[in-house]
């Protein structure tokens, strides 16, 4: 069933409520969006100053092309049969009246796929390279813009390879064997620019018109951004349209299938914690059973029972819609989320078994060499036991727990739907933030000169993005997109520089972690991995243990490797121009950044309502100048010593 409806090729015409409604809502300022009679839709998310057009051959396989159209803001799919050409061509002027008269002008593109003669075969699907012809009738195109057009195909790549564009000047710009829905003189007439684009379809196999999905999807988010880009050229050349960026001329109405995706992804994803079911509930038990062993055998963990049954909360995840999603940017998140839960699901089942270790590696990577060169070049130079301030007390469990209590009323007071809570609780050690609440480890000791540290790691970074995505429209954002962890943690981390706790020991133990998952993934036990921190490197039996276990838990488990990558990745962010603004959106990765810039423009995505509190203080932005500038791990300690 194509996302146009039902596909009967019976002749038909348009109703005239249906010409009237779409002149109606355009002139109110409202969205479009009807199924046509025979087969199509017209899908217009407010008024702007261009219009994508596709027709279906009536006579050939044309498998997957209407999908790049429908990727627009404003599209008209339809049946490119004789009988509804002249419905078609009155509805099309109606819709173009309307817009010429909002905007001063239109821009027409029809696109369609060449026809399979006219690509050179034989071609190694690994070979392919996109391939455009714009093409445009004398009178009714324009010089500056054709250029600016075909500079932005030029930009589109599949993989590595960049596109092949031409350009031709044609006595009609639609296909060869169709008659123009708008001559080039009416169109001059109205106001109206027609150019037509023939795309190679590389996404298709030439023999049985099979359909290639990946390289059906990448081309399409690539030409999207592509005509995004013309279109906003168009508009600041021939319209009195001025849109602010190009990616605010994208889609912002939401379709239901994202709805229906967003909805079970969450659901799956909601039935489990992962961190939480990996974190063992006999920590102290264990640490004197390996004292008892004079620190000779691993100890055993124990964890909570699975809350769900594995092969069932895969089911659920793979009822999810996701190829129903016209939208790439969403389309793209959401089946990399869908992975991400499905790989997750598959490492509890796994639990303390020899597969966990590679499944973790999948999900959070492991520890590439100049990682790990920074990690030890940290052990050696900065000395054991060292200290950048003399400790000013300690803090208990329900003190740090009253001191959270006090950081989350600063949040609710800019965002009052929060409502985090803090608990203490016997089976956890440390802080664990779990679902936008902060669980505390009754037996948790910390220094005081560290509390303002811990407070905005935990509550100022990840309880803040748990609740900024949940002020967003998708719940994703606050489960988490794929592989957000990084820069969580690295942020996080960042935030301990900021408020002047990030000290010289600190930062060592986050070495140690890194060093700790190499020898993990490189073979070496528990007991060696343990020798080495303490043996080697000086950290204490206790603290040794306690990297070892976050490290071994679970059968393996390399994420805390992720927080001195994660720092060096927004300290990279930093020192290329990134804004520390658009990290606080909601549990993203780096690597989402430029999505949700585009998600923002298009006002898909909103504003984030908390901020954390070292924002916009005066040391703040005068340390991220700084660091603006390049600074290495070990400065960050340094400058903050002195």
């Amino acid at each position: 069933m194509s996302p146009a409806g039902k596909q009967s090729d019976a002749p038909g015409s348009f109703p005239a409520d249906l010409v009237n409604y779409v002149c109606l809502r355009l002139r109110q300022g409202k969205r479009v969006r009807r199924t046509l009679p025979v087969w199509g839709r017209i899908h217009i998310d407010r008024p702007l100053p261009f219009l994508c057009i596709y027709r279906r051959p009536p006579k050939r396989e044309a498998a997957g092309t209407e999908r790049l159209v429908t990727s627009e803001a404003s599209y008209l799919i339809c049946s490119g049969q004789r009988q509804l050409h002249r419905s078609i061509s009155g509805l099309l002027r109606t819709a173009v009246e309307e817009i010429v008269e909002q905007f001063g002008g239109c821009l027409l593109l029809e696109l369609w796929d060449a026809p399979a003669s006219t690509i050179e075969e034989p071609v190694a699907i690994a070979e392919r390279r996109p391939r455009f012809r714009l093409l445009a009738t004398r009178k009714a195109s324009d010089d500056r813009f054709t250029e600016a057009f075909e500079a932005a195909l030029g930009r589109v790549k599949l993989g590595k390879k960049k596109a092949n564009v031409s350009m031709s000047a044609s006595a009609k710009s639609c296909p060869q064997a169709m008659r123009p829905l708008l001559d080039a003189a009416t169109a001059a007439e109205m106001g109206c620019l027609l150019y037509g684009l023939e795309v190679a379809p590389i996404y298709r196999n030439g023999e049985t018109g099979e359909i290639f999905p990946s390289v059906l999807r990448r081309l399409r988010h690539s030409l999207t951004i592509a005509l995004r880009r013309a279109f906003f050229e168009f508009a600041r050349q021939h319209t009195t349209h001025r849109p602010a960026h190009y990616h605010s001329l994208g889609r912002r109405a939401v379709v239901k299938a994202v709805w229906d995706v967003d909805t079970m992804l969450a659901q799956a994803s909601d039935q489990f914690d992962f961190l939480l079911q990996l974190t063992p509930v006999n920590t102290e038990q264990a640490w004197n059973q390996f004292k008892r062993s004079n620190y000779q055998r691993k100890p055993v963990f124990h964890y909570r029972p699975l809350p769900a049954e594995p092969v069932e909360l895969k089911r659920n995840l793979y009822r999810a819609p996701v190829e129903r999603i016209e939208d790439p940017a969403l389309a793209l998140l959401f089946r990399e989320k869908m992975d991400a839960v499905d790989r997750q699901i598959t490492m509890l089942q796994d639990r303390e078994t020899s597969k966990s270790l590679h499944e973790s590696i999948q999900i959070f990577g492991g520890v590439a060499d100049d990682l790990l060169d920074a990690a030890v070049d940290i052990l050696e130079t900065i000395p054991p036991g060292s200290r950048d301030r003399s400790p000013k007390g300690k803090l208990r469990a329900a003190d740090v727990a009253d001191l959270a209590r006090a950081e989350i009323e600063f949040l609710r007071e800019q965002y009052r739907e929060v409502s985090a809570t803090v608990e203490v609780r016997p089976d956890i050690t440390g802080l664990i933030v779990s679902r936008g609440n902060l669980l505390v480890g009754s037996h948790l000791v910390v220094p005081e000169s560290r509390a303002n540290a811990l407070l905005q790691h935990e509550i100022g970074t990840h309880v803040l993005a748990f609740w900024n995505g949940r002020a967003q429209p998708f719940r994703q954002l606050y489960s988490g997109l794929a592989g957000y962890d990084d820069l969580q943690e690295g942020l996080a981390v960042l935030s301990e520089y900021l408020v002047d706790g990030l000290s010289r020991s600190r930062l060592r133990l986050l070495a140690a972690r890194v060093l700790a998952v190499h020898l993990l993934v490189d073979g070496a036990s528990f007991v060696d991995t343990y020798r080495a921190l303490w043996g080697q490197h000086g950290f204490a039996r206790r603290t040794a243990f306690g990297i070892a276990m976050r490290v071994y838990r679970g059968g393996g488990l390399t994420k805390d490797a992720c927080y001195l990558r994660g720092l060096r990745e927004v300290l990279q962010y930093l020192t290329t121009g990134g804004e520390l603004k658009h990290l606080f959106v909601g549990k993203i990765g780096i690597g989402h950044v430029p999505i949700v810039k585009e998600l923002q423009w298009r006002g898909v995505l909103r504003t984030p309502p908390l901020r954390p509190r070292y924002v916009g203080v005066p040391a703040t932005e005068k340390k991220l100048e700084q660091l603006r500038k390049g600074m290495s791990l070990i400065e960050l300690t340094e400058r903050q010593k002195r």
